[in-house]
């Protein structure tokens, strides 16, 4: 018997990069290295372990099921500061998995769960900021975006010229000489059925876009309404507007011939549109050894 070896896919965007594996009802997990962020937690691959904030869209197995092993395996291995994003109404129920994990193991692992809702931000570092934001899968379901963010001073100061000083005084009047500017790097959808998400600024403008697509049979289109998954039919809806350099479908299933879809695709969806797509799982994007 032939067995294949568990590898992540790893695309290039930029200066940064996105590292996963994402199977319909199997596993999702992607990891932003350069972000210190790991979106959903699938089983926990071992290189997850090294980012210290997971971002968990919501509670199906298939997303959160590594979350004891995440938190148990970096205390084995001294790794401290782990945190877990979450939604809200997961926040007890994923505490109460901890509780009943330390039963089994001898010890509760330390562990951090932070509640997040629709607009909540939390900071990973110094200009470096995740933002949630309400997807349409199940109860409290989340998207998020990674975003990194400037202060640059503002028009009217830049043309006074000023000195060191001047702008030390200020700030110490509570004058606010600097405006907030945002440059979304990432933003992941999580399991969602459609929605206006190009209304959203840090996901319509993020540098790269992670989008499911679930089922791209025709038969199957009532079983994505049901399961409030996208098929590929509301692609075209769901990306129009969307100004993102690199759009990158994830948790397309087993089932789904990779050739066949992408022909779908070049059917479905407009060419500007088109050529900004890619797969996740896509053989390009897994090295060989």
């Amino acid at each position: 018997m032939k067995i294949r070896p568990y590898k992540l896919s790893q695309v290039q965007v930029g200066d940064f990069t996105l590292a996963g594996y994402s199977v319909g009802g199997e596993e999702t997990v992607i990891v932003a290295p350069e972000f210190d962020c790991v979106f959903d937690i699938g089983k926990c691959p071992r290189e997850a372990l090294t980012a210290n904030h997971v971002l968990l869209s919501h509670g199906h197995a298939d997303h959160v099921a590594g979350i004891a092993y995440y938190f148990a395996q970096r205390d084995f291995q001294g790794i401290e500061d782990g945190v877990a994003l979450v939604p809200n109404n997961l926040v007890g129920p994923l505490e109460g998995l901890m509780r009943a994990w330390g039963r089994v193991e001898g010890h509760v692992p330390p562990h951090r769960f932070v509640g997040m809702g629709h607009g909540d931000n939390h900071e990973v570092r110094r200009g470096l900021a995740v933002r949630a934001f309400a997807s349409r899968h199940v109860a409290g379901s989340l998207g998020f975006a990674i975003i990194d963010v400037r202060h640059k001073m503002k028009e009217e100061f830049l043309k006074q010229d000023l000195s060191g000083p001047q702008i030390v005084e200020l700030k110490k009047k509570g004058v606010e000489i600097t405006n907030r500017v945002e440059f979304p790097q990432v933003a992941y959808l999580g399991d969602t059925g459609k929605g206006n998400y190009s209304d959203l600024a840090h996901v319509c403008d993020a540098k790269a876009l992670l989008v499911e697509c679930t089922f791209f049979d025709d038969e199957h289109t009532e079983r994505a309404r049901a399961g409030r998954h996208l098929h590929v039919r509301d692609l075209a809806e769901v990306l129009e507007g969307m100004r993102n350099e690199h759009i990158i479908i994830v948790h397309v299933t087993r089932r789904t011939n990779m050739g066949e879809a992408r022909k779908i695709l070049r059917k479905t969806l407009p060419k500007d549109i088109m050529n900004r797509i890619s797969f996740l799982m896509s053989q390009r994007y897994i090295e060989e050894d």
